[in-house]
């Protein structure tokens, strides 16, 4: 212990007063063994170290009321976010816990502009009570993101169509075909469908895991730049559009496996081609909606490409075509079939109720009964077909669109053309050869021949120097030193308009123009005339890759490509393309069905177009080419056929009209304006207003005016005219905002 005098002092303060002896230790001590004892058995230990209390395991117990005391304090003060002056909602989830209550939709219904597809039935008090909160249906809203976006036109088409594929619009059912006109936004509205049924449904949970569009192969980079574009990455389709048979057989058997509320890729995009090809893979799995574009391809129920679409397990099935067809009862039939298989009842069934009625009933020796029946088994068809297809014409995207003026432009055959064109009639003979309206092999190959020289001399020229059928001697014709290696505009009545056009385009303006043509030797034409001009261009027919369409469509509409002239193939892109960089195209020769040309003359007037279009389709004046014109724009009704083949020819015309396919008129400055015999023309010249009592025939009500040089007012084409155009039919789009009757 230590003697300092402060410690001295504080001892005796202590309770013990007796003062403890004072310990002093040995001199020497002895280390202690290792056994723990010292020698002799001695301890030690001070004896004023206090022994080590014995450990144990028991716990402490602590006093219950000031842990209840404690615990009060904790809960009686309320959660406080820790964030100064945080005044949001505190939330009434907590993490891993199901919320109690009822369901609630995924998009607020009663926003203001929100478009709801499905709306609960309203309850009483009592019905609340009563129903199963896990049970009850919510509403259906559409994703704002895309809501904000739709045209009226379009919020109605979702709803159509979201109604049909939930067979609310016809119980048993789960089919539509979207019938809207090119450019209406027929992609937009079933992107919305697609987002809306794998995201929400009135059970509160996803109506479908995944979905497939199939299209043309031109079309599967679109629809999956569409899909970016308006779901801004909330979702990840799989698109493909090439690669070797084991890659994709490994994509789609990938695609088909995938199960759960969060599918990674849940909408697949396929050509048709593909789709055929690796079918099996698709067909073993199911899949909750196939949407299927451009699908007129599908009016034939004998092709490959239906039955395997049409085996498919998927009951949800949508068609999209901007050019249904409404004339043809079979392939009516073919379509409705396919998106609701049974509506119309068997192939011979449906014959039997309506086929053969309404043929007869439309027949011009039909008694009163045959045709009083038969209209009434057309407006039973049409009833039911209107269930489950919605149709709205272009007419809606004046409001939206610039000006859309439409000319037909009749060019005069050059002399060397029409020498040609009587040579082979004479030789030839097309129209001896037909008999009972039957046409030959060789009538529809002077069909073909007929229409390339309409096109250029150059066509057929191999045909001269070989003396075919049609052609002998025919090689005189051509000018001395003649060589199809050099492009000669001035051989051609349509090739020298389209010279003017583009020569007078292009030193006026910075518009950009499309070509379209039938044939791919057409297009080689217009290559060399394009190099011949200096004119910068790109091409796109059958033999380009999808994957290289895609970009140079997507580089043509760049206002900065330098790019003056997309030439198109109709066979291979005439479909669905969005060639907004344009605002001018040109139809270089017709097709046997107006649908294919519609579709080709729907390329630039689109959403996004912001210049005035332009349509010239280009017929060379009494040819062939004005009576394949001619079919076109007739009204035909039902019982009558669009014609898509030229090897289907003999079903829609008469003998008389097959005969009048192989004949030349070169005294008329238009063949189907003298025949049409208009009422609102003066000598050839529209007199506006028109006479009082007058009117044209309905064949030619689309058309607002007919037009020689007098009435033009296309300065593109008023320079041509001297040269090589005889007549012109315009539409206008905007006529009735213009003011003009």
């Amino acid at each position: 212990r230590s003697l300092a005098p402060s410690q001295l002092a504080k001892r005796k303060a202590g309770d013990d007063d007796d003062e403890e002896p004072e310990w002093r230790p040995a001199t020497t001590q002895k280390r202690q063994k290792a056994g723990g004892e010292a020698d002799g058995g001695e301890c030690y230990r001070s004896p004023f170290r206090k022994p080590l209390a014995q450990l144990t395991n028991r716990p402490r117990c602590l006093d219950s009321s000031q842990h209840e005391a404690f615990i009060r304090s904790i809960l009686s003060k309320p959660f406080k976010v820790p964030i100064p002056n945080y005044k949001g909602p505190l939330g009434l989830r907590a993490l891993g816990i199901k919320r109690a209550g009822l369901r609630s939709p995924l998009h607020d219904p009663f926003e203001e502009g929100a478009l709801v597809l499905y709306e609960p039935p309203p309850l009483s008090a009592h019905d609340q009570l009563k129903i199963d909160k896990d049970k009850a249906p919510v509403h259906v809203v559409v994703d704002p993101v895309l809501s904000r976006v739709l045209r009226p036109h379009q919020r109605e088409g979702v709803k159509f169509l979201w109604d049909c594929v939930t067979s609310r619009r016809i119980p048993g059912s789960h089919g539509c075909i979207m019938a809207d006109e090119m450019g209406l936004g027929k992609t937009l509205q079933c992107i919305t469908l697609m987002w809306t049924l794998l995201r929400q449904s009135p059970d509160c949970k996803p109506e479908i895991e995944k979905a497939m569009v199939v299209s043309p192969s031109s079309l599967v980079r679109n629809w999956y730049n569409e899909v970016e574009k308006w779901l801004g990455g909330r979702i990840q389709p799989l698109a493909i559009d090439g690669g070797s048979k084991e890659e994709i057989d490994r994509k789609l058997v990938g695609f088909m496996n995938q199960r759960g509320l969060r599918v990674p890729s849940p909408i697949l995009i396929i050509s048709y081609e593909t789709f055929r090809l690796h079918a099996e893979a698709l067909q073993k799995g199911s899949v909750g909606l196939v949407i299927c574009d451009e699908g007129h391809r599908l009016k034939n129920s004998e092709n490959q490409t239906y039955q395997a679409l049409n085996n498919l397990n998927t009951p949800r099935r949508v068609l999209i075509s901007g050019t249904p067809i409404q004339n043809d009862l079979l392939e009516y039939f073919s379509l409705v079939h396919f998106v609701n298989s049974g509506i119309l009842g068997t192939a011979q069934e449906f014959k039997r109720h309506f086929e053969i009625p309404i043929l007869k009933g439309r027949d011009a020796d039909a008694s009163e009964a045959e045709r009083h029946k038969g209209e009434e088994r057309l407006k039973e068809l049409i009833s039911i077909v209107n269930r489950c297809l919605i149709r709205r014409t272009s007419d809606i995207l004046s409001k939206y669109l610039p000006v859309k003026i439409e000319q037909v432009v009749c060019c005069r055959l050059t002399p060397l053309q029409a020498e040609l064109y009587k040579n082979f009639l004479k030789q030839a003979k097309p129209a001896e050869e037909l008999k009972e309206g039957k046409i030959s092999v060789s009538s529809l190959s002077s069909i073909t021949s007929l229409k390339k020289l309409c096109n250029h001399p150059a066509l057929i020229y191999d045909k001269c120097v070989e003396e075919e059928e049609g052609f002998t001697g025919a090689l005189d014709l051509f000018p001395a030193g003649y060589s199809t290696k050099a492009v000669e505009p001035q051989l051609s009545g349509k090739m020298l308009v389209l010279d003017y056009i583009l020569a007078v385009t292009k030193s006026t303006s910075n518009d950009k123009v499309v070509l379209v043509s039938n044939y791919t030797q057409t297009l080689d034409l217009f290559e060399k005339l394009c190099r011949n001009r200096r004119y910068l261009y790109v091409r796109l027919d059958g033999t380009m890759s999808i994957k290289k369409r895609a970009k140079i469509v997507e580089r043509f509409n760049s206002p900065s490509s330098p790019e003056f002239i997309f030439m198109l193939s109709s066979k291979a892109g005439g479909c669905g393309l969005n060639l907004i960089g344009a605002n001018r195209l040109v139809m270089f020769d017709p097709d046997w069905n107006p649908a294919n040309d519609e579709q080709a003359m729907a390329r630039v007037w689109r959403d996004g177009q912001k210049k005035t279009c332009y349509i010239y389709r280009l017929l060379s004046t009494g040819t062939i080419e004005e009576k394949i014109f001619q079919r076109q724009t007739h009204k035909k009704a039902l019982s009558s056929c669009v014609v898509d083949e030229e090897q289907d020819v003999e079903r829609h015309f008469s003998l008389g009209e097959l005969k009048e396919l192989f004949t030349l008129n070169e005294a008329t400055t238009s063949d189907t304006h003298d025949k049409i015999k208009c009422r609102r023309c003066v000598n050839g010249h529209q007199v506006r207003p028109p006479p009082e009592g007058s009117d044209c025939t309905s064949d030619l009500s689309q058309w607002n005016h007919c037009a020689d040089k007098r009435g033009l007012q296309d300065s593109v084409l008023k320079a041509a005219w001297d040269v090589a155009v005889t007549f012109t039919f315009h539409h206008h789009s905007h006529e009735e905002q213009r003011g003009i009757p």
